[in-house]
């Protein structure tokens, strides 16, 4: 080899153990998402799956951010403590690969997510997702819809109603008119 030439074993080794360092510092950590862009709608779940691969213990910690607005969702290490912040406890679920879903979204849950994963060494990497969450509009046609038949039903049972009172009318009428009749021919002759 031309290396041990120039410098002596010793150099060699050190110089390969650095480079194979700094190889590793480089591709250290990896994250592999499929969907960066997801689209939900109110009250649907939502997963943010990504596979993260690295040579330490890494730390994960997803952020939310939208506009003005940045927070803290979660942070935690694989098999160990999540802590997840307050507005999300109920709401976030975290795995070991480090996917994190939520649950029950909201129309503020629109916006950019980001998740950093860091080694004890100081190396990090991030990735993202955009999320755009839908409101539905069909449950005012439900409203509406419910509201319609409802409606319909209050009309149709004023309209029956108007025509047994116009029965019960013309029986107490048609009743009346047979009472004062004379009964059995009796005839009365007037005068002219």
């Amino acid at each position: 080899m031309w290396f041990s030439r120039i410098w002596g074993t010793q150099e060699v080794s050190l110089f390969l153990s650095v480079l194979l360092y700094v190889c590793q510092l480089a591709g250290a950590i990896s994250i592999r998402s499929y969907r960066q862009s997801l689209t939900r709608s109110v009250q649907q779940d939502v997963l943010f799956s990504v596979d993260i691969s690295c040579l330490g213990i890494p730390t994960i910690q997803w952020t939310f951010m939208s506009g003005m607005v940045s927070r803290d969702i979660s942070s935690w290490q694989p098999g160990g403590l999540t802590n997840i912040s307050e507005e999300y406890t109920d709401r976030v679920h975290t795995y070991s690969n480090g996917s994190m879903g939520l649950s029950d979204l909201r129309v503020q849950d629109a916006g950019f997510y980001v998740i950093r994963v860091s080694e004890l060494s100081g190396s990090s990497r991030d990735a993202g997702f955009v999320l755009t969450v839908e409101e539905i509009l069909y449950e005012d046609l439900q409203y509406l819809s419910v509201f319609t038949l409802v409606l319909a039903f209050l009309a149709g049972f004023l309209m029956l109603s108007m025509w047994l009172m116009d029965n019960a009318y013309r029986r107490l009428k048609a009743w009346n008119g047979r009472r004062q009749m004379p009964v059995n021919g009796e005839t009365e002759l007037q005068a002219l």
